[in-house]
């Protein structure tokens, strides 16, 4: 039996185009994404890479001006539908930004945060989610001593893996990641990739990333953005070594970027 593409995917974009005012910064955007796979997003600065990505959880309704046309299919439902529960979307499509952005708070209270906006008051509940959450990404132990501690005194690459377990505690099925590794040194990067491989056995990761070796190392599908278009979307393997489009060849090989 054939399985459908609707089954096997999180989000189809189909024919997604969006203004900033004037400026017309992705050009018919159709793009499968599917189900635990981790998906790169690559291109050079401008490109419409960060512009995309905050579309699939409307984060990009909170710039004005924006005007978008087309369908983002989640769950079987379009989300540019004006009845979106934007609340509901974010609590199964979660983001972490380029940098660390931990609010504050305790370490338990920036995990705790979510779960509580979405009803779950239980202390011990909470106290489940938070250790949870925190052992998904590798980080129960450098401060399961400190939970009560101000989350702002983590170094960096800390920072960003509390940020990720604050993402994965309203138990969402997408992760979306905006050049997550960009602000940390080699030795919080790697933790993070090694992470991600982990973490795409239960989530769909969707990643920009300006690095082209971390999404060669980490993801399965790349999609090479150019000027607010999708030129190329592929097996990663394919996409580094017989690339379609020249563009993306160019790019690859560094003629340009």
């Amino acid at each position: 039996m054939t399985v459908s593409a609707s089954s096997r995917t999180a989000f189809e974009v189909n024919d997604l185009n969006l203004w900033y005012g004037e400026h017309h910064a992705l050009k018919n955007i159709n793009f499968p994404i599917f189900k635990k796979e981790v998906t790169a997003i690559i291109g050079p600065s401008g490109c419409g890479k960060s512009t995309f990505i905050k579309t699939l959880n409307l984060m990009i309704n909170m710039v004005p001006n924006v005007k978008m046309s087309g369908e983002i299919n989640f769950s079987g439902q379009n989300i540019l539908n004006e009845k979106m529960d934007l609340v509901e979307l974010r609590k199964h499509v979660g983001m972490v930004f380029q940098k660390g952005n931990p609010f504050p708070q305790s370490i338990f209270d920036n995990i705790a945060y979510g779960p509580r906006i979405h009803g779950i008051t239980r202390k011990k509940d909470l106290e489940g989610i938070v250790v949870k959450s925190l052992m998904d990404v590798a980080l129960w132990d450098e401060v399961k001593d400190r939970l009560h501690a101000p989350a702002m005194g983590l170094s960096g690459g800390q920072q960003q893996r509390l940020c990720i377990a604050r993402a994965l505690a309203t138990k969402p099925d997408v992760l979306l990641m905006d050049e997550p590794t960009s602000a940390l040194d080699p030795i919080s990067t790697l933790k993070i990739e090694e992470l991600v491989l982990e973490l795409k056995e239960k989530y769909t990761i969707v990643m920009v990333t300006h690095n082209m070796q971390q999404a060669a190392r980490v993801s399965d599908k790349t999609a090479f953005f150019l000027m607010g278009e999708l030129i190329e979307l592929d097996a990663t393997s394919k996409i580094f070594s017989q690339p379609s489009d020249d563009r993306t060849e160019g790019y690859i090989t560094g003629r340009f970027g």
